[in-house]
């Protein structure tokens, strides 16, 4: 805007420039304002106000600056060492591959539901066999309408790897085609040995991939999703992809196999989480540090590239409020594109509830065909690559998860691995249960704005579940098993005066499955016993009002409520008015709740 009020135009090569200064400046009046920043605090405060720190310590700074970046590694181009800014040059489908899961136990079901998915958007499968999922002996039924040399099959067998495989060769043979590049047996003892499900034997790995090899396809997949499943962190979930990817490599080269030909039978597969930025950065670091693996390994550049394969979290999803769900793995699905995954398999959102049903199907593969083909995402190759805070979350990761790796590769044998492992997600997940409890993590639907009076979709349980640990798990339990009683709410003064605090707690409480009761407008203590006895007196009461009321009339009123019956007072704010505690932001909710519960004789 000229002096003179008319507009000017500026050249993009010229561009508007401005100081980190004013950036502070501008941010901190921002935050003055919604008073997360005091007004004498320092402009430059805007920095820790708004950073955010993983659960692996690393901290992602509000802004990038290229000082952020300034040490960090050349990510190179994309198809070319170190693979930072993607496997290939190119995608050859214009965007990432879409896989869908199937792992209904019904072959006609499943049949049905292949062919609807190939028609409607999906490019590969990923099919769940043998015991839990498609018995072996449908997987020709199966596949029967199938172009196998231009859809991808990936296999998920723990249980019997040797025979899914050959049953999976058999139908190829059968069809007399080369299988579509993508394919995989996907034989994965270690990760079955990580989940305590399925065949552990390693030699499984060196069968299946004799296998592979008489077809053209993969043979293994490195599933990292059985650490994240468990409750791993980024760090601990690359460093983990790392460990079992190097043991297979080993181990298919001491079977007499030459390196590249064993780096290209291995391919991997991480979880995406609502959390975008470490999701992009997380699939950048994994090509980064596998590249570094091969480099030392002796492998050449054409086999370096990993090949990835993302699917949406399930310890992120949650039961209650499936719908979100949606949110979650849309979120989820754009990261794992965007930081260049091959493939990327979208979990249908009733996935906590059992077996999905043609709706969820069809909304999980349209989510990516629509960021693909109309939100058009994936038009540029590593659309984040050169964003300073981009690159320096992947840099990050990369040397975390390496520092990790080098401690789980000089333990001296698998089982101390995988027990040093487990031992690390076990800090993780305690980390992350007191951050969710205290609603830092607030997981939408059930730890905030609970609906109680939902009724939740039925779906058919799965044959063979896995083993998850949801994040909402401990809220969901709650949930599960709501309290007889409700928690009245003495509403103090005219609603304007009461409304935030009332809703607060009454968010709180349902999180818990504990329904409330609100006295409404009231006047004084008079009203409030009125509407108390209407309630039928329940046996602990919650006050909710200003901080003006507590002063006035506070102390009063839980006296008389003691009288009228209350046996347990709590107070929403933290006035000394003779309660027996008090409810604010940041307390442990969840050591609240169970004991709001044992007051209720839940």
């Amino acid at each position: 805007m000229a002096s003179d009020g008319s507009t000017v135009d500026v050249p993009l090569s010229e561009g508007l420039e401005h100081t980190q200064q004013e950036w502070e400046q501008a941010t901190a009046a921002v935050l003055r304002k919604s008073r997360r920043l005091s007004d004498d605090a320092a402009d430059s405060d805007v920095w820790s106000t708004l950073a955010t720190t993983t659960l692996d310590g690393i901290v992602v700074t509000p802004l990038g600056t290229p000082a952020l970046s300034a040490d960090v590694p050349d990510g190179g181009l994309p198809g070319q060492a170190p693979f930072t800014r993607g496997a290939v040059a190119s995608r050859e489908l214009d965007g990432w591959d879409v896989r869908a899961w199937f792992t209904d136990p019904d072959p006609e079901r499943t049949a049905r539901d292949v062919v609807t998915d190939l028609e409607n958007g999906v490019n590969s499968l990923w099919i769940s066999a043998g015991t839990g999922g498609v018995p072996l002996d449908a997987l020709g039924r199966v596949l029967e309408p199938v172009f196998l040399d231009l859809a991808p099959v990936v296999l998920d067998a723990p249980f019997e790897p040797v025979e899914a495989a050959q049953a999976l060769v058999d139908v190829i043979g059968d069809k007399g085609v080369d299988p579509a590049p993508g394919t995989s047996l996907g034989a994965d003892p270690i990760g079955a040995a990580f989940r305590g499900r399925g065949v552990t034997d390693l030699d499984v790995a060196v069968q299946v991939a004799r296998l592979a090899q008489t077809v053209g396809a993969r043979g293994i997949t490195v599933d990292a999703t059985a650490v994240h499943d468990a409750g791993a962190s980024d760090v601990q979930e690359l460093a983990y992809s790392l460990g079992a990817g190097v043991t297979y490599l080993r181990l298919l080269v001491d079977a007499g196999l030459d390196v590249d030909t064993a780096a290209g039978l291995i391919d991997f597969r991480y979880a995406a989480t609502d959390e975008q930025f470490p999701t992009i950065a997380k699939f950048r670091a994994a090509r980064r540090l596998w590249n570094r693996v091969a480099e030392l390994s002796g492998v050449t550049s054409a086999a370096a590239g990993q090949v990835q394969h993302g699917v949406t979290s399930r310890p992120m999803m949650a039961r209650y409020d499936p719908y979100v769900n949606m949110l979650r793995t849309t979120v989820a699905s754009f990261a794992a594109g965007v930081g260049g995954a091959t493939s990327v398999t979208v979990l249908p959102f009733d996935e906590p509830l059992g077996l999905p049903e043609p709706f969820s199907r069809r909304i999980a593969r349209n989510t990516s065909s629509l960021l693909i083909s109309e939100s058009h995402v994936a038009a540029v190759t590593d659309p984040a690559g050169g964003s300073h805070a981009v690159e320096k979350l992947t840099d990050d990761l990369a040397r975390a998860a390496w520092a990790l790796f080098g401690e789980i590769d000089a333990t001296d044998s698998l089982d101390a691995a995988l027990s040093l492992v487990r031992g690390k997600v076990e800090q993780t997940v305690s980390e992350r249960a007191l951050a969710i409890a205290k609603r830092r993590r607030p997981i939408t639907g059930v730890s905030e704005f609970p609906n109680l009076d939902e009724q939740l979709p039925e779906r058919r349980p799965y044959a063979e579940p896995l083993e998850v640990h949801r994040y909402a798990g401990e809220f969901e339990a709650l949930r599960d098993e709501p309290t007889r009683q409700p928690v009245f709410l003495a509403s103090m003064g005219p609603i304007a005066a009461h409304t935030a605090r009332a809703t607060f707690a009454a968010n709180l409480l349902a999180a818990g499955g504990v329904k409330t009761v609100v006295a409404g407008a009231t006047d004084g203590p008079d009203d409030v016993l009125t509407a108390y006895d209407a309630a039928g007196k329940p046996s602990v009461v919650c006050l909710v009002g200003n901080d003006a009321a507590y002063e006035q009339w506070g102390a009063d009123l839980v006296t008389a409520l003691r009288g009228a019956g209350a046996t347990y007072v709590i107070l929403a704010g933290k006035a000394d008015v003779g309660a027996d505690t008090t409810i604010a932001m940041g307390l442990d909710a969840l050591a609240f709740l169970r004991s709001i519960r044992e007051e209720l004789g839940a």
